[in-house]
């Protein structure tokens, strides 16, 4: 998708312009060099950008503007998540019906619900995940 969209730059600047200066927080969960540079070049002033997961250094390695970084006070946070040594050990557990990685889910929402969704994470009086599927109709409230 990044590919279809351009250059690191022109992603960040499209974000910038789309938001009114930069985003305040940007995650990239992809592990692409690509999607790295374009969160954190489409951060605003003292934003925020999680890596989650790993970059593979095969697949190329960010360049990360340290400058814009240092200049606006960002933030850059990693979360490394499961060592891959474990996927097989959790996958046998679901395979063996053991563990549902459905009760995890509390609710599934249209991706336009995100903004929302996102905004009432502090607040959150329910466990678990909500699941954003660009697929489900919002429905004729939507707007």
């Amino acid at each position: 998708m990044l590919a279809a969209a351009g250059a690191p730059a022109v992603v960040a600047e499209a974000v910038r312009e789309a938001t009114g200066g930069g985003a305040h927080v940007s995650v990239d969960a992809v592990g692409a060099a690509a999607a790295c540079e374009a969160s954190v070049l489409g951060l605003r002033a003292r934003g925020r950008h999680v890596q989650v997961g790993l970059l593979p250094a095969a697949a190329g390695r960010p360049q990360l503007p340290l400058e814009r970084v240092i200049a606006l006070e960002l933030q850059v946070l990693g979360s490394h998540g499961m060592a891959a040594h474990d996927y097989p050990r959790l996958l046998g557990l679901v395979a063996a019906g053991r563990f549902d990685p459905e009760a995890l889910v509390s609710r599934v929402l249209p991706l336009a619900e995100g903004g929302r969704a996102l905004a009432e994470c502090g607040a959150a009086t329910t466990p678990g995940i909500t699941v954003l599927d660009p697929g489900l109709d919002p429905g004729p409230d939507a707007g």
